[in-house]
């Protein structure tokens, strides 16, 4: 502990694999790919006391991309660093500007979302010359336009002596993501670690996975055919019209097609055909979101989104509600709504959470799903059964719908406290909250994204043993995202393998693609 003077030895005890990788991250920009709960702010910590110990005129930065994430870190730094409190300093869009440039001068360490900061960089409230290392928390962020970009590039520019450390549990699935987050980030180095290897290992608990399957309902089955036929509609005309190739398109694949035609018409464009071509592609990602909603959702969330498309103003909504096959399948969704009828998965969602705390009243239990209005679903569900929730969800929206930072800092303390058993959250559940040790994560819905899947895993199995329960709808989209995130995950992992094993030859390779060969 020679190199970390400043660390208070009283409050922080780092493991060997913490040690090994700041050492590393010390001296060259350093990519961190650390699974969930095993300690990446810990890491920021101790690479920032040795980056002050060296330029001790020097400052530091730690950037994370939401105030209660930047809240929870400047936590840990005051409570790890024999540094006065009053000089880590928590920066957000919410303190007037003019604060903002003096606590800038004042601070020594600045904790801050990277949206503030690109704007008082761009405003010159802010210079980065005398930072000696910014640690960009979440760095799979660090793709396109995020602020994350350009921060890094005006510290690279700026710094008298520049160092970046990126930390994340999954940088994504493919060459090209990864290769564009090591260039945004000038990473020179890769430090990983998976839950097998042997330093990591006995610091993970084990976590059971179980698979639980309900069948589509045939009211059910009778409203996605209407729908599908409606979707081969619109894909029949975009192939007839040869804006298409093939009658599958992914969601993906139909918005990239609506960017595409939108930026014609932009430009100038406006042949009739094109015209009918963007409105067939609007047409076709509403049924695709409806569709979606049926299958993994449930009868709810699709009778509000059909409510939405009833009373909206644009061409593609009217469209839709004069189409005979789009209005009985509104009809039949009316009824079952009015019958109190919901997804299968919501019964089966009940059974098994009130089974688990039959098991152990004190059990902890957190509950992903994708919308608002499922998790407000499940959890006046779970109260009228008896069993104590709560919800997590972001910040209001324009429908003034949400929870302050106050709100949520408060859930997770009565969560943490035992106060309820089950939490409900969206994604924001997902990434970097602290929440207290959880026994069993349920996932209501699932998601093909390797990050996601990959974060909301790490929610049990930190200090405990844990579980996590997959609720699938068989042959719909959660069995198509379920696999996809499978697959996905199972790639990322052989390239962040690749990538440790020739951190050796990395000066040598230009590119990334070049460099896992």
């Amino acid at each position: 502990m020679e190199d970390y003077k400043l660390l208070r030895e009283d409050a922080i005890k780092p493991r060997e694999y913490q040690i090994n990788i700041a050492e590393t991250a010390s001296n060259k920009s350093c990519l961190v790919v650390l699974p969930t709960g095993l300690g990446k702010t810990l890491i920021s910590v101790l690479v920032t006391a040795s980056r002050i110990q060296k330029y001790s005129e020097s400052k530091a930065m730690i950037l994370s991309p939401t105030r209660p994430l930047c809240a929870q870190i400047q936590k840990v730094f005051r409570n790890s660093l024999n540094i006065d409190p009053e000089k880590i300093i928590l920066i957000t869009g919410k303190i007037r500007a003019g604060d903002r440039e003096k606590l800038y001068k004042e601070g020594k360490i600045i904790v801050s979302t990277p949206q503030c900061i690109d704007f008082d960089l761009k405003s010159n409230r802010i210079s980065l010359t005398d930072f000696s290392i910014i640690t960009f928390d979440e760095a799979q962020r660090s793709i396109g336009n995020y602020s994350y970009t350009f921060v890094s590039q005006k510290y690279k520019e700026q710094s008298k002596y520049p160092l970046i450390l990126g930390l994340t549990a999954s940088p994504g699935g493919s060459y090209e993501r990864i290769d564009e987050i090591r260039k945004n980030l000038f990473i020179e180095a890769v430090e990983i670690r998976q839950e097998v290897e042997p330093d990591i290992e006995k610091y993970v608990q084990p976590v059971a996975r179980e698979w639980v399957y309900v069948n589509l309902p045939e009211e059910f089955k009778r409203i996605k055919v209407l729908l599908e036929e409606r979707f081969k509609e619109d894909m029949f005309w975009l192939r007839d019209h040869h804006f298409l190739q093939t009658l599958r398109p992914s969601k993906k694949s139909l918005l990239t097609l609506q960017k595409r035609f939108g930026a014609r018409l932009m430009e100038g464009a406006r042949n009739y055909s094109l015209m009918w071509a963007m409105i067939r592609v609007a047409e076709a990602i509403k049924i695709e979101y409806a569709l979606e909603l049926l299958e993994t959702q449930g009868i709810s969330s699709l009778h509000e989104y059909f409510k939405k498309i009833e009373v909206g103003k644009k061409k593609t909504d009217k469209q839709l509600v004069k189409d005979l096959k789009v209005r009985e399948a509104i009809k039949a969704v009316e009824e079952l709504h009015a019958k109190g009828i919901e997804h299968p998965k919501l019964e089966k969602l009940i059974y098994i959470i009130k089974d688990l705390i039959k098991e152990n009243p004190a059990m902890k239990i957190i509950v992903f799903a994708n919308y608002r209005n499922t998790v407000d679903k499940i959890n006046e569900s779970l109260r009228n059964n008896g069993i104590k929730s709560e919800i997590l969800i972001g910040q209001a929206i324009k429908d003034g719908k949400g929870l302050t930072q106050q709100q949520q800092i408060e859930t997770l303390r009565k969560f943490s406290e035992g106060e309820f058993n089950v939490l409900l959250t969206t994604s924001i559940g997902e990434e970097g909250l602290d929440i207290a040790s959880t026994d069993v994560a349920i996932f209501y819905d699932q998601v093909a994204s390797e990050i996601r899947l990959l974060q909301r895993r790490g929610r049990v199995g930190r200090q405990i043993p844990g579980k996590v329960i997959f609720l699938i709808t068989k042959d719909t989209r959660d069995e198509v995202f379920f696999w996809s995130g499978y697959r996905r995950e199972k790639k990322m992992k052989g390239i962040i393998y690749d990538m440790r094993r020739r951190t050796v030859k990395y000066k040598k390779k230009e590119t990334l693609k070049d460099w896992i060969k």
